[in-house]
């Protein structure tokens, strides 16, 4: 499956390399921005590991589900990993260790481990069972705490240029009409252009923000305001939203031709919403918090 990984040609063939050679680590740090392949690269090399001769398990590892692969997310806005939710995966990876040949625990955006759950799940990779496997996903190296880092072999994945992104969206989806565009929005983020053509609730959240581009492109603050307040109940989903501006943005100053804003008036938003969404993320009153970005976005 790890064949089926578009660009990061570098990580995968020394994740290949290692798998067939039997030397990867029993602990595997992938490391990247959203939407670059972390994930999908993680459950490809879980298939790999546990199914190398048995297509149709693969399969299932790729779509979920698979008794032995346990995934793990966390939980809530913050997507914070609980400690009781480590003691599970603990409890069954041990439970099962003497009847299952290989286990894979997949562990997404490790950063948001907290100490104690970052404690107890370096109690098993010190000592791991025969046969498991931990493939840990992260936004970056450095964003792991340093006990949970120090104990994996690490991987960088960066997004594919943004030809290959659209190259591959035409062809895996064929009814896609605007790869190129989708492209060239998000960077060459396949994860993230592949969500908005999949998914309607994230294309809805991204054309929320082109509308939101097209109002500061217009010097419409009031009209910002009123959208942003549509989102004050729903943190997830206004941090997505500045987060989709902000590509917008990035988009524009790379010089992308077919979005409204122009490259001044770009480069003045971007640190506005940087600062937004650090006070969002630090559970800043959202109200408060979207009046300060319109009334400083009426400045630009």
């Amino acid at each position: 499956m790890l064949q089926t990984v578009s660009g990061n040609d570098a990580a995968i063939c020394a994740l290949k390399a290692a798998l067939q050679s039997g030397r990867l680590s029993h602990s595997v740090l992938l490391c990247g921005e959203q939407g670059t392949g972390t994930g999908y690269a993680a459950r490809c090399l879980a298939a790999d590991y546990l199914y190398p001769n048995d297509p149709t398990a693969a399969a299932q590892v790729m779509r979920g589900g698979a008794p032995a692969c346990i995934e793990v997310e966390g939980e809530g806005a913050s997507g914070e990993i609980k400690i009781d939710t480590i003691r599970k995966v603990r409890s069954e990876i041990f439970h099962t260790a003497l009847t299952a040949e290989k286990r894979v625990v997949i562990i997404y955006q490790a950063q948001n481990f907290n100490l104690a759950s970052a404690n107890a799940l370096l109690k098993v990779l010190e000592e791991p069972p025969e046969g498991v496997l931990f493939v840990l996903t992260a936004s970056s190296a450095a964003a792991v705490l340093a006990t949970i880092r120090s104990r994996c072999i690490a991987f960088s994945f960066a997004p594919v240029s943004v030809q290959q992104c659209t190259a591959y969206l035409e062809q895996n989806r064929k009814g896609c009409r605007n790869a190129a565009f989708l492209a060239q929005i998000f960077g060459g983020k396949i994860g993230t252009a592949l969500a908005c053509v999949d998914d309607p609730l994230r294309k809805a959240a991204l054309d929320d923000a082109l509308r939101m581009a097209q109002m500061c492109a217009a010097g419409d603050a009031y009209s910002v305001l009123v959208l942003l307040s549509q989102k004050e109940k729903d943190k997830p989903a206004a941090k997505l939203l500045l987060e989709d501006l902000q590509c917008i943005c990035a988009a524009v100053l790379r010089g992308g031709t077919e979005l409204p804003l122009t490259p001044q008036r770009a480069a003045g938003i971007l640190p506005l919403l940087q600062t937004a969404q650090r006070s969002l993320s630090a559970n800043g009153n959202a109200k408060l918090v979207f009046a300060d970005l319109a009334a400083h976005l009426r400045k630009v």
